[in-house]
């Protein structure tokens, strides 16, 4: 398996998320400049946390016409595991390839904190090692990840289980006092309908070794690259009798 960790003109979480594919899971990964306009030969694209471009405009808003993106754009559509993290959130909402926008956290404040998740759904590429409604505690750094959208998209995401990540307490209640940025709903992290692109804001490559303070970020690596190994299809959708809350 090949990973490519996508690196724009200020991106910074790229050399994190390459330890961590490199030294923690053993897996050939490259730093792949965003000028590139083949990924063919990956896997899986990874788009790291970060300030891309400055985050002049909005957050995302310059990076999404790179030349990379309109690769990323294909492997996403050939049904390949595309993960975006922080930025690479805001990016591939920017970028149409998730519904929704990320915008100032709603108290104006950065926070850079440890927060707790509750895992909505465990039949994605994303979070195939996890169990349905498990917690995992994984850290956050930023200062816009206050997930937006209109009726109708919140409409669509519930009625499609694409919440895969809420803000939650310790014992995994969804509460208005759990959320770090006043996402609506709570939501951490989504993926696209087809289930195999997923943005979430808080930093699991920060969290894969003791020594940082927790190992719950290896849920999604591990869970990736079990996928890969075992050939599983990655258009993840929800299980039947089973659904998501709003």
């Amino acid at each position: 398996m090949r990973f490519a960790i996508i690196v724009f003109p200020g991106t910074w979480s790229d050399r994190d998320c390459l330890h961590v594919l490199d030294q923690v899971f053993h897996q050939s990964a490259d730093l792949v400049w965003h000028k590139e306009e083949d990924l063919s030969r990956y896997d899986c694209a990874i788009l790291p946390g970060g300030f891309s471009y400055g985050d002049y405009l909005r957050c995302g808003a310059i990076a999404r016409f790179s030349p990379v993106m309109r690769a990323v754009g294909r492997m996403a559509a050939e049904g390949k595991p595309v993960l975006g993290i922080c930025n690479g959130f805001q990016i591939l909402c920017e970028a149409g390839l998730l519904p929704g926008v990320l915008m100032r956290n709603a108290h104006l404040e950065y926070r850079c904190q440890w927060v707790t998740l509750r895992v909505e759904r465990p039949d994605t590429p994303f979070t195939r090692t996890c169990r349905e409604g498990q917690v995992l505690r994984i850290p956050i750094s930023h200062g816009e990840g206050n997930y937006f959208a209109d009726p109708a998209t919140l409409a669509e995401l519930a009625a499609n289980s694409q919440v895969v990540f809420r803000y939650a307490s310790p014992v995994g209640e969804v509460r208005p006092e759990d959320n770090p940025n006043g996402s609506l709903h709570n939501i951490a992290g989504i993926v696209n309908k087809a289930g195999n692109v997923l943005g979430m804001m808080p930093h699991p490559e920060r969290c894969c070794e003791a020594v940082l303070g927790g190992e719950d970020g290896r849920f999604v690596f591990q869970s990736v690259i079990q996928s890969l190994l075992d050939g599983v299809p990655l258009s993840g959708h929800r299980r039947e009798g089973t659904k998501s809350a709003p």
